[in-house]
């Protein structure tokens, strides 16, 4: 869910819209608090009510360096491996996948790679890899050390969700460049997130810092801790 102000909904007046968007918060919170507790949903509204007047983004750098033999093995139906560009250009005429043709161009471009789990013609589970940097906000560039491989995205199809394929791939992609040289994964999660820290956390991946960007109108203070620049992530303005 955005930590965003509620914006008006096509066909909706802005009050309702408002109540709807609070609706939602709430049910968000309350099944924040009943999964991790008290504390990580208060952390959750503190950092939702910075972002009304400036942006505050709290982030959890990670790295993984060893593959997990749990997730190394999939059913015999499923076909893994990297993605070509016309099997690409190809799944994204659907929006079922949720691969917007020109993200997917922009993403190859600068030399990015998609890791794919196929069932038949279904693409179930994919994630994308670069070395390149990331910008993830406006103006604001995330550096990495280019001895490892950012993963930045990941996606599984709806229909097979619960089956840890988004694990499966990561993990095999993960022993395809620990092959090629590189030395793990890095990437990182959004500090109130904790849904997907406890998902990364069960792959294997660790802590290593925190990142952080806070400011308004385009100005911000960029931080990142002395963990977090060990493994190479920096932030710096584009």
């Amino acid at each position: 869910m955005s930590a965003s102000q509620p914006t008006s909904i096509a066909g909706m007046p802005p009050a309702a819209a408002s109540r709807d968007w609070l609706a939602k918060l709430g049910r968000h919170l309350r099944v924040t608090a009943q999964r991790h507790g008290l504390g990580c949903a208060a952390a959750d509204v503190a950092v939702r009510a910075a972002n009304y007047v400036a942006v505050c983004r709290i982030l959890r750098a990670v790295a993984i360096t060893s593959p997990d033999p749990a997730y190394t093995v999939t059913d015999p139906r499923y076909r893994c491996g990297f993605l070509g560009r016309a099997q690409l250009a190809a799944f994204a005429q659907n929006p079922e996948y949720d691969l917007p043709p020109a993200a997917m161009a922009r993403s190859l471009e600068r030399g990015d790679e998609c890791f794919g789990i196929l069932d038949g013609d279904v693409l179930a589970s994919y994630g994308w890899y670069s070395h390149a940097p990331d910008e993830i906000l406006p103006g604001v560039l995330l550096h990495l050390d280019p001895r490892y491989v950012y993963m930045h995205r990941g996606f599984t199809h709806p229909r097979y969700r619960g089956q840890r394929l988004h694990a499966v791939g990561m993990t095999l992609a993960l022993q395809a460049f620990l092959a090629r040289g590189s030395l793990g994964l890095v990437s990182y999660v959004e500090w109130t997130n904790q849904d997907s820290l406890k998902s990364v956390y069960r792959m294997g991946y660790r802590d290593c810092g925190t990142l952080g960007v806070l400011g308004v109108s385009g100005r911000y203070v960029l931080y990142a801790t002395a963990g977090a620049r060990a493994r190479g992530f920096r932030l710096a303005r584009s």
